[in-house]
């Protein structure tokens, strides 16, 4: 037992003098790197000092506390973690000052220390600081700031207190030394020159601001950076001469606005008249997503002020040309060889048409629209001249009409819904089942619920004139046919079942009327 108890002791005597070997190196590198002060060196040398917060007791009053009692002061580990890697900062910018080659500058004269914020609980004593020997001639010449301090005060010695960074002030000063200062900030990334700037603009190093301001031109930046390089740059209010430049890719000119709708009319015709089918799509699509993140122009500051005259220049030429190629496809022989060419190009106008109604429903403003569609009775009878599988596209407008008035979206007085169906409905029941089978871009249930929805916003005899027809046909087309039913259901009620209701409890009321 006694061997046992002497063989432990020994491995303790061991653990303990390798933990004192590995703290008096740790203590040794500090002490290299300038974190503590060495009193055996000359005062000219680089020292950084981070006093420690309050430590335990003691076992003697008038004891002082060894610096491995300092270290061994426990703290919150997110905060040792912040003050390690700000140490590590500020190491890897000091290894790089030139002001520590006495060879090239001499030794410094001033003596500059720099003070993080003392943390909540913390003694200012206790805050992060770092001290550094550099030299007047630099200071004075570089920055505008300390040449008045070190002016007005006439000492050898300035501090700066309360700073968010320490490490970039480091860095701030470490670069009035260099004579190449945009070199030295290759491949920072602009959270870093934004900090860096800051710092350069208080204490007017102009300098660095022109070569932060220079280096923020040049590089390209995320839509996050973006947001912080004009945040930050309208917060130090610096000289406009200087910053447009960095500017001019994100803040347009103050008429660019009224441009916004010849640049959509301009990008708009290309997609209309685009060769590349592919392409097209994809650009419809884009421009879609792009004007559909403010579509109802609540905010003000990103809204894109497109004209209703705009939008509806680019409906006529669409109109135009769907009626042109509906024109001659109806007189064109059927062995044309061009045939199928033309017939594709009635699907691609209609196509056309239904992107800008739906910009124009996005917006709100398909009002005029439903209108000018109910006018197209031409349109419609040339319509019914052209073979289903190349016309159902046509259709497909109409659909999306009724879908969008279905929704409450587009708004019109009941003589201009029953306009358009009248025109357009019989067209819509004759295109319905190539329309089911065309592919992905048709929701069945979406279009019957919006014509359902349509129809019962008219006037109960003109619901019945539409419905009782819709009856016949269904019988007789079944899924080729929309399958309104659920409107037809509420026409009955409505025209049979909850009349009678409303009329027993109007001749109660008026029974119930005193003389």
């Amino acid at each position: 037992m006694a061997s046992d108890s002497n063989s432990n002791n020994t491995t303790n005597h061991h653990k303990s003098m390798s933990s004192r070997s590995h703290q008096q190196q740790l203590v040794s590198t500090m002490i290299k790197q300038g974190f503590i002060s060495d009193p055996f060196l000359s005062p000219s040398r680089l020292s950084t000092l981070s006093p420690p917060p309050t430590y335990r007791a003691l076992t003697s009053p008038n004891q002082s506390p060894t610096l491995f009692e300092v270290m061994s002061v426990e703290q919150p580990r997110p905060a040792l973690e912040a003050r390690k890697k700000l140490q590590e900062r500020v190491s890897f910018a000091l290894s790089h000052a030139p002001f520590k080659i006495s060879d090239q500058w001499g030794a410094g004269d001033v003596r500059l220390t720099v003070a993080a914020r003392a943390e909540a609980g913390e003694r200012e004593a206790g805050a992060f600081r770092v001290t550094m020997d550099v030299h007047r001639r630099v200071l004075t010449a570089k920055s505008r700031y300390f040449a008045d301090k070190l002016r007005r005060s006439g000492t050898h010695s300035v501090e700066i207190l309360d700073c968010d960074d320490v490490a970039v002030y480091v860095e701030a000063v470490v670069l009035m030394y260099s004579a190449e200062l945009k070199t030295k900030l290759l491949g920072a990334e602009v959270s870093k020159i934004l900090a860096l700037l800051q710092i350069c603009s208080a204490i007017m190093f102009d300098d660095g601001i022109r070569a932060c301001l220079e280096y923020l031109e040049a590089v390209p930046w995320s839509e996050g950076e973006e947001e912080s390089v004009v945040s930050n740059l309208n917060q130090l209010q610096l000289d406009c001469s200087r910053t447009d430049t960095v500017l001019q890719r994100v803040v347009a000119d103050p008429w660019a606005s009224s441009r916004a709708d010849n640049v959509f009319l301009k990008l708009s015709l290309g997609v209309l008249q685009a060769k590349d089918d592919k392409a097209r799509r994809e650009m419809k699509a884009l421009i879609s997503r792009l004007l559909r993140e403010d579509p109802d122009g609540s905010s003000l500051q990103n809204s894109l002020d497109i004209s209703r005259d705009t939008l509806y220049q680019l409906c006529h030429r669409c109109l135009g040309s769907l009626v042109l190629c509906l024109s001659e496809a109806a007189c064109l022989d059927e062995s044309r060889q061009d045939r199928g060419t033309l017939m594709a190009e009635i699907s691609r106008e209609a196509d056309n048409m239904q992107w800008i109604l739906g910009i124009l429903t996005d917006r709100k403003m398909g009002d005029e629209f439903v209108k000018l569609w109910a006018d197209q009775k031409e349109l419609a009878i040339l319509h019914s001249k052209i073979p289903t599988m190349y016309r159902h596209e046509i259709s497909k407008i109409t659909a999306q009409l009724c879908i969008s008035m279905g929704k409450g979206k587009i708004l019109v007085p009941k003589e201009t819904r029953f306009a358009l169906l009248s025109t357009w409905l019989e067209a819509l029941y004759d295109d319905f089942g190539w329309m089911r089978m065309s592919g992905k871009s048709i929701d069945r249930k979406l279009i019957e619920e919006g014509l359902s929805q349509t129809i019962l916003t008219l006037p109960l005899p003109q619901q019945q004139s539409i419905l009782l027809k819709w009856f016949d046909r269904f019988l007789n087309r079944g899924d080729d046919c929309p399958n309104i039913q659920r409107a037809f259901e509420i026409w009955w009620r409505r025209a049979f079942v909850k009349q009678y209701a409303i009329e027993s409890q109007l001749q109660l009321a008026v029974c119930g009327v005193p003389d």
